[in-house]
């Protein structure tokens, strides 16, 4: 009687987690919810593994980038295996206090990334129109 109670009850365990993950394909994510986040205000500090410890907890990571040069530190790209772990992160991990700095997780926009790299490039253009216009090379000369 036992053996049957515990067997009823993983079937039942079964089912539900059956259930779960059904709901979780079906049910519909907004637009911008992707597999790969964009973590800012990370302590130049921290370690991959300790990024590992705090992103891992939401389910498994395909891919962690950590931003090294002067510009790019204290960033990162996580990448997750599964889109409902990353929006799982996202939610748990917005505002999370590491090292007295409470970090900023977003999902990763490529067309946010390519409007910006193509306002750049019209700032650059302007520039020149304009070092053009009034005969300025750009280059500091001192007399």
């Amino acid at each position: 009687k036992e053996k049957e109670k515990e067997k009823e009850k993983t079937k039942k365990k079964e089912t539900r987690m059956a259930a779960i993950t059904a709901a979780r394909r079906n049910s519909r994510l907004p637009p911008e919810v992707n597999r790969v986040l964009y973590v800012r205000n990370l302590p130049f500090n921290i370690t991959n593994e300790e990024m590992y410890d705090i992103f891992g907890k939401y389910g498994a990571i395909r891919q962690i980038r950590m931003g090294n040069a002067k510009d790019t530190k204290g960033t990162a790209f996580v990448v997750y295996e599964d889109i409902f772990d990353a929006k799982n992160a996202v939610d748990h991990l917005s505002g999370f206090n590491v090292a007295n700095r409470y970090l900023i997780v977003l999902y990763h926009n490529a067309a946010r990334v390519q409007a910006r790299k193509v306002s750049t490039e019209g700032k650059e253009r302007e520039l020149r129109n304009m070092q053009a216009k009034y005969g300025v090379d750009g280059q500091e000369h001192r007399g």
